[in-house]
């Protein structure tokens, strides 16, 4: 919370019961307030510029302008912090996915039933989510200062052996993107832990992949682990790495929740202790919270060579920071360098 001040948020949704279920649940609770809210994009730009606010929620199918259409406009002509509240079905998925690509925080799925009541029983996580975009960068600024350094790609990697692990949250959709596009075709395996819901780890998968000179997809069970592939952790499972012979592979679990995640980054790095030790190299990017920074010291302490993203360009900088906190961290570099210290690094 920002000293006694409260947090101000704008609402902006079509139904006038969700904005009246909104402003409750933001007014309930002591550090939030709910300045405004409105009925449409039009109508939230005017208050944007009369109100101030610190948050905004957003939907996104609405009358006069979509809220993606309004989300771009504001990340170009009045950065802030944004969380979507929509309906999200499977096809919405993308949806989310194309609000975090222009900007947006985080969002919430609307329950797809008896949406009062279930907007009520989500009121902690609401809550919680807007103080997190409060103290979040809007991430346009982020994309400004993520420039990506040149990565030449020159010399053989040392190994087959070798394997980089990702960890990251709150902002990490766009800052993978970020990392993995000037990986070449041939760098070694990627295993990545990313906080998402079910429903969109196979998506965001899919549309990394279409970026990416690697291959990209969702792990799975079993599965061997190749170079030139990158492994993203299901929205239902932690996925953890085993060796394989001379080689490693993959496994899923549906075990309880760590540092309530599922995935947790922290289950994916401390897999790796044992099984891959020295020859991995330990990246952890933006996000909230503390997931991984103990994984990676213990990595670290077993000869990985540890990354974490910087404060400037992370749009929230908690698990990397809890990282350095803890003695987790060889080096802290601003997001756009990191792909090239990797490629370095593997050299």
């Amino acid at each position: 919370m920002n000293g006694l001040r409260k947090i101000r948020v704008l609402i902006v949704d079509d139904s006038a019961l969700i904005r009246a279920i909104l402003t409750e649940v933001v007014s309930s609770f002591p550090d939030l307030e709910a300045v405004g809210a409105a009925a449409h994009p039009l109508q939230a730009r005017d208050m944007i510029k009369a109100l101030n606010p610190d948050v905004l929620t957003l939907d996104v199918e609405m009358p006069k302008m979509d809220g993606l259409t309004f989300l771009e406009r504001l990340m170009r002509l009045r950065p802030m912090p944004v969380l979507m509240i929509s309906s999200m079905t499977e096809r919405g998925s993308e949806v989310a996915l194309n609000a975090l690509e222009l900007g947006a925080v985080d969002f919430i799925a609307k329950p797809k039933l008896d949406v009062a009541s279930g907007l009520q029983g989500y009121a902690e996580e609401i809550a919680g989510k807007i103080r997190m975009a409060f103290h979040a960068r809007a991430s346009s600024c982020i994309h400004g200062q993520s420039t990506v350094s040149s990565v030449s790609h020159s010399g053989k990697f040392s190994g087959p052996e070798k394997i980089v692990l990702v960890g990251s949250s709150t902002g990490g959709t766009e800052a993978l993107k970020v990392f993995l596009e000037p990986m070449p075709a041939d760098a070694p395996a990627i295993l990545i832990t990313q906080h998402m819901p079910e429903a969109f780890t196979k998506s965001f998968a899919a549309r990394l992949n279409g970026l990416c000179r690697m291959n990209v997809k969702e792990a799975e069970e079993g599965e061997r682990v190749l170079s030139g592939h990158v492994y993203v952790a299901p929205g239902h499972s932690h996925l953890r790495v085993t060796r394989n012979g001379a080689g490693y592979m993959l496994r899923l679990g549906g075990d309880a929740p760590v540092n309530h995640h599922r995935p947790s980054v922290d289950v994916l790095f401390q897999s790796a202790v044992q099984s891959v030790g020295a020859n991995g190299l330990v990246v952890l990017l933006t996000g909230m919270g503390r997931d991984g920074a103990q994984g990676m010291l213990q990595m670290r302490q077993a000869g990985a060579y540890t990354i974490a993203q910087d404060e400037a360009t992370s749009v929230v900088y908690g698990m990397p920071r809890a990282a350095v906190e803890v003695g987790a961290v060889d080096e802290v570099l601003p997001l756009g360098a990191i792909a090239r210290r990797v490629l370095e690094h593997l050299r």
